[in-house]
């Protein structure tokens, strides 16, 4: 199962780090999110994007998985030389996590 099958999710960035927050659709499913995702996955999925560390922060009143990442944007988006230089596309790649 893809992560996007049953989650949305929504990104930022601050200087070097970006926050993700994953959210089910149904609630049904936060469970499974909770045991799946953890911060280990998500590093495996962002494996040669983040250097930093990744924790995760959940929030069960409003069933959310944000997850913080650090020192992932190259030094930020006015010193990265990436191309694209913000989080926002950091949305899109947390959503093809196999589960």
């Amino acid at each position: 199962m893809i992560l996007r099958e049953i989650a949305c999710s929504r990104s930022g960035d601050k200087g070097n780090i970006v926050n993700v927050c994953v959210m089910p659709y149904d609630h049904e499913h936060w469970e499974l999110l909770r045991e799946k995702l953890t911060a280990e996955r998500v590093a495996d999925q962002f494996a040669g994007l983040a250097d930093g560390d990744i924790q995760r922060f959940e929030l069960p009143g409003i069933r959310v998985l944000n997850f913080v990442i650090r020192d992932t944007l190259d030094g930020g988006v006015a010193a990265s030389l990436r191309l694209d230089g913000h989080g926002k596309s950091y949305q899109s790649l947390i959503l093809e996590t196999e589960l």
